[in-house]
């Protein structure tokens, strides 16, 4: 019986070393919070490279006068107008017509083609164009 109360107790005192927990540390990455100064350098250049800000540029809002806002939305309503026309035209009661239009700095070009109908959009103010197709 004495020698069975030996041996539960070293598998008692065997177990408990086996099964021993390990403090854990929390350690900060950001040397500003307390972390390793090494990781200032991979912070910042992941920052720097996440920044759409380029360094320099001014991002100011100007505010329009009110003769330049009324010409924009005059110009939006035109375009907005041309272009419900455009689809009703295309594929509700009436027939698009070719030909040039002209809507301040905007030329749309519409021509038929072989994949349906096509407008061509030149911004002269900076030269952007775009082509649109609507299938017919």
């Amino acid at each position: 019986m004495n020698a069975l109360k030996i041996l539960i107790a070293a598998c008692m005192v065997c177990g408990a070393a086996r099964l021993s927990a390990q403090e854990m540390v929390y350690k900060p990455i950001n040397p500003a919070f307390g972390g390793d100064t090494f990781n200032y350098q991979w912070l910042l250049s992941s920052a720097e490279a996440q920044n759409p800000f380029t360094e320099g540029a001014d991002y100011t809002y100007e505010q329009q006068s009110e003769i330049d806002s009324f010409t924009e939305s005059l110009n939006r309503q035109l375009l907005n107008k041309l272009t419900s026309d455009l689809f009703k035209e295309q594929f509700g009661e009436g027939k698009i017509e070719e030909g040039t239009y002209m809507f301040g700095s905007l030329v749309l070009d519409i021509t038929p083609s072989s994949d349906g109908l096509l407008i061509n959009i030149l911004d002269t103010g900076n030269g952007d164009q775009t082509q649109i197709i609507i299938p017919g």
